[in-house]
Order: C-alpha cells, then structure tokens, then sequence
C-alpha cells in the first residue's frame, strides 16, 4: 500500500517540475539582443514607428519627412507610420501587443508606461552600450546622419530615461508647465504681476477675482462664468507641491511617500479656494485655454506645448471667434513656494526601441530612433508647439537661435506666447525635476491627481473636507489606483502586481489539481486502512 501511494507522490512531483520548467521558459523564444558588428545594408527591414499627434498637420508633416528622409540615406529600410491622438491609446496597445509579440519596432511614449513594459521578457532594448557604439551609437562613425553625441543631450532629459540604471529611451522633445495669466485682469484687479509667482499671489488674485456685482454677474468680467485658477493637470499640480515643500512623493526605488501630512495640507488648502469659486480643474470644468481666451479665467496652468492654444491671438483655439476677449498674456513659470529656489517638473514624450528575434531589425530600428535626435527634425518639431530640442547640439544651433529671437514676427511660427514658453524651459532646465520610474510609478502619478480631483469634487458636492475625510480618500485611492499592490510584493514597491501570464495560470492550476489528486488518494487510503482495521478487531 505505502509503495502505491509513493508512486504517485513521484509521479506528481515529476509532472509538478516538467510543468515548472514549460511554465518558467514557456513557448516564447528569448531574444536577448546583441549589437551587429556591422549594419547589413543588402538585406531590407520594413519596421513600424506608433507616435502621436494632437491632429496636427505640420506634427504629421515632420514625421513624414523625417521618414522620407531616413528612407533615401537607408533604402534598405521601411517606416511604417501610425498615429495616435492620446499616449494613453499607444500604453494600452503596447500592452495588448507584447503578449502576442506583435509590439511596434519604435515607440514614442513615457518612461513611466516604459516601466510596465519592462514587465514582459525582453521587450524593450536597454540602450546602455547601444548609446555609446562607437559605430552605431550616438555619434557614431557609422552613422548615414549627423547624430548627436551623448554627452549633447541634455542630462535632466535624458535622466528621466534612466530605469532600475539602465537607459531604455531616448528623450524626444521636452516641455515643462507654465502658467499663462491675463496680465489685463491681474492689472485691472489692482496687482502688479511679479516676475516669479507665488501660491500666496496666485490665492490671493484669484480670491479677489471672484467678487460678483448685485446682478450675479463677476465684476472683474461682467459675464456670468469665472473660474480665476484652473489646472490641466492635477497629477503634476500635486507632484510639484510636494517637490517645493520637499515632501515626500515616492523614492528612487519605488517607495511610496505619497500619503503624508503636507499632503493633506495642501489638500485642505485646495478645499479652501475651490468652495470660494477661485478653483477648479481641467476634469472638472474643462480646457484652461478656452477658460483664459473667452476672459473667463485669470491664470491657467498647462503644458509649454500648450502655448499655442493659449492667448487672444493663439494660432490654436477651441472657441468661437465671438468670444475670444482681447487681453495681455503673459507666460510665467509655475507658482513657488520659495520663489528663491524655484522647482518645476520636466516632462515630454520619449523613444524607446522594442526587442525582436532578427538583431538587424533591432539595429535598423534604432538607427531610426536615434534619426529623430538629429537637428532637421529636433528643430522643425520643437517649432510647432512650445516644446524644446532635448540637445544642446540643436539648442545651440543658428537655426533655432534665429527662430527664437524672431518672437513675435507673426501669431503662428513665431507666436510670442508659444517663444516665452520655450524660453521659459531654456531658462529654467537646471531647475526642472523628474519622479522616479518604477512598475507602478503611473499608478501613483494618477493617485496624486485623483486626490486633488476628488477634493475638489467633493467641495462642490458640498461635503465636508476634515481629517476623517482625507483618510478615507487616501485609502480610496490607494485601492482604486492599487498601491496596495504595488508595495505589497515585499519588492520596494518596485513591481505592480498584475495579471498572471496564461502560462503560469495553467501551472497553478494543474499544481493544485495534481496536489489534490494526492491527497485525496492519500485520505481514501487512509479511511480503508482504518476500516481494514476496524474489521479484524
């Protein structure tokens, strides 16, 4: 009898290690990627580029030509271009495509979606010694183009591009936040608008701005809406808060330092002005700009790439011509804490390549990648909205040191409010400041938003903002963000948990059969024996 029951224990713990084994290396083939000594420009390469514009012709324009010119100095290799009018859309279809294996050949995205790429095997090529190629890498003696070398990219743009220390992107275009302000309302309202802004003056206008005449009407506008302070993005509104504070917001290994008692400070305050009427976000009440041009918004907090949707005379605009009010813009960077050591956040789209099993096709696409560094297309792109070149090589340039110093020439190319706005970033790039990128750093970037969003919400619902408030909130969006999860694999919040793959789900559950087989055997085996016994005595 004991001998049966161990034959079966062995036989299970046999097919328990077979499957172990199919489930760890499964049926996708590794594709450790190693750089080609030489380029093989005889065989050809049709490789996909995803990036995404705000269907903006000239944006597509730039793509196109960048392409058609990257094809006439390689004809061996192909650029398929597709677009996308959200980065969220690219994330969810690279999700999607990893577990087929059909994911883009070059990517434009953000090094927080990076992160939870990098959770499927090989996916997304480290550039580390890519970079430094002496053929192939930036600079290289290789090249067909005029690349950049490394040490010409700006250091804060390309840290941002650095991931558990390893580089996986390449920095495309950065932009910072600005905040535009109707210099004519500030005036109008009795203040002089100082060169840096403050919390406390930004507060203190927008309080004032919210008077209204016996009719109902605002007397700063006369009209029936005012909504003196709006930002586009409550998740940056939160994160720079805390950075000027020098609260905590996450480590550099994915500690999560979100939740504390400046938090809720700053919380409380926002409460404070939203119940005035002085507050309001872009979720909540709609697109800045459109508040600022129709007069009815005194300062508007948004992307320097958003320049030129801002002010009368933006070449980008979201409302009728009748109701575009004619005022004063001016472009300032965002309110301080401590107007002496000023903190903003640097952010912009990045490049990254994606593994594949052919290393000529790895090498093809970041050769392309690495195209989009060259100054043809850092300057034409950076000149179409209020981004800036990510290298000093082009910064530098005559090209684009002429195309700054025409501000103001027209309400397009040279669109003055757009020119202060990438003057703003040149100005300010040692000032700038990047979050930590981990699995899982999106998630928390959403919850810091959500808990301006739901503040703010709640104050219009009327609810009452207190201490019993903000805990709940903070284990609300703990659950509705999953940072639970996050710092609950016990690995420094460095892993998101997500779905299993198929793989190890049908290991488990064949584990799980396999082990109960065995101690059912086990338990029948037992019953009879003590019956057997029973019997005979």
């Amino acid at each position: 009898m004991k001998s049966r029951w161990k034959k079966y224990l062995a036989a299970g713990l046999v097919l328990s290690g077979m499957l172990s084994l199919t489930g760890c290396h499964g049926a996708k083939e590794e594709k450790n990627f190693v750089i080609p000594d030489t380029f093989d420009t005889a065989k050809n390469h049709e490789i996909t580029f995803w990036a995404k514009n705000d269907t903006n012709k000239t944006q597509t324009d730039i793509y196109k030509k960048a392409i058609a010119d990257f094809e006439a100095m390689y004809p061996n290799i192909t650029v398929n271009l597709k677009l996308y009018t959200d980065y969220g859309k690219i994330y969810n279809d690279v999700i999607t495509n990893i577990a087929t294996d059909t994911t883009p050949n070059v990517c434009i995205t953000y090094p927080d979606h990076i992160a939870t790429y990098l959770t499927g095997k090989d996916t997304v090529v480290p550039l580390d010694e890519l970079l430094t190629d002496e053929n192939y890498g930036l600079g290289g003696s290789s090249l067909a183009f005029d690349s950049p070398a490394k040490e010409e990219i700006i250091p804060q743009f390309l840290s941002e591009c650095s991931i558990d220390g390893h580089y996986y992107a390449l920095p495309f275009m950065r932009s910072t936040e600005a905040c535009y302000v109707n210099k004519t309302y500030v005036e109008k309202l009795g203040y002089t608008l100082p060169d840096t802004l403050t919390w406390d003056f930004i507060w203190e206008v927008s309080e004032a701005a919210t008077k209204k005449n016996a009719d109902g009407t605002y007397a700063l506008n006369g009209q029936d809406v005012m909504i003196p302070f709006i930002d586009k993005s409550t998740d940056n509104m939160m994160i720079e808060m805390l950075a000027q504070k020098g609260a905590p917001y996450s480590s550099a290994d994915g500690e999560i330092g979100l939740f504390n008692d400046t938090t809720k400070e700053l919380l409380f305050q926002i409460a404070e002005h939203t119940e005035s009427g002085a507050f309001s976000t872009f979720k909540i009440s709609g697109y800045p700009a459109n508040f600022l041009n129709a007069g009815q918004c005194v300062f508007a907090i948004d992307s320097t790439a958003g320049a030129t949707w801002m002010g009368s005379n933006a070449p980008l605009v979201d409302i009728s011509s009748d109701s575009l009010q004619d005022f004063e813009t001016e472009v300032r960077m965002i309110p301080q804490f401590d107007p002496e050591h000023p903190k903003m956040i640097s952010q912009g789209p990045s490049v990254c390549v994606f593994n594949k099993k052919d290393p000529q096709e790895v090498l093809a696409s970041w050769l392309f990648a690495q195209y989009l560094l060259s100054d043809e297309v850092q300057i034409a792109y950076s000149e179409t909205e209020g981004y800036v070149p990510v290298t000093s090589k082009a910064q530098d340039s005559e090209e684009y040191q002429e195309y700054l110093s025409r501000e103001g020439e027209d309400n397009n190319t040279y669109y003055s409010v757009k020119l202060q706005a990438s003057k703003l970033l040149l100005d300010h790039a040692e000032d700038t400041f990047v979050t930590a990128v981990f699995n899982g750093s999106a998630s928390l970037r959403d919850a810091a938003g959500q808990l301006i969003e739901n503040v703010t919400k709640s104050v219009r619902r009327k609810k009452e903002i207190d201490d019993a408030f903000i805990e709940k909130l903070y284990s609300d969006v703990t659950s509705l963000c999953h940072l639970d999860q996050i710092q609950a694999d016990g690995s420094s919040g460095k892993k998101e948990l997500g779905p299993l793959p198929k793989t190890s789900v049908v290991l488990l559950t064949v584990l799980g059969v396999i082990w109960g087989v065995i101690l059912l055997y086990l338990l029948a085996e037992l019953v009879k024996k003590r019956k057997y016994q029973k019997e005979n005595h």
